[in-house]
């Protein structure tokens, strides 16, 4: 292969690599943590005091638990009444609500 064969090959995968990047970054601006929304172990990841990472949480829509969701519906997602009859809603911060014990 010559030189000039290896340069634009090195150059397709640079371009390829910068393009599937802006993608992915792309994809990440559109989405945003939804606090209190998770099943237990579904979470996305660090799910406050006690957990590790993704999948660690132990309690449904447990309060610092959180997924990433497409930006501008976390608060909008239905979820059941808590025990009380108290509404339920996902937060773009962490909640104190439904910790584990």
């Amino acid at each position: 292969m010559s030189n000039t064969m290896k340069s634009v090959a090195l150059v397709g995968a640079f371009a390829a690599a910068m393009t599937a990047h802006a993608t992915t970054s792309a994809e990440a601006a559109s989405k945003e943590k939804c606090f209190g929304i998770s099943l237990a172990g579904e979470n996305d990841c660090a799910a406050g005091a006690g957990t590790t990472c993704a999948g660690t949480s132990t309690v449904d829509y447990q309060g610092n638990a959180w997924t990433l969701v497409d930006a501008g519906t976390c608060t909008e997602i239905e979820l059941p009444e808590m025990a009380d009859g108290t509404e339920r809603k996902g937060s773009l911060e962490e909640q104190t609500r439904d910790l584990p014990a």
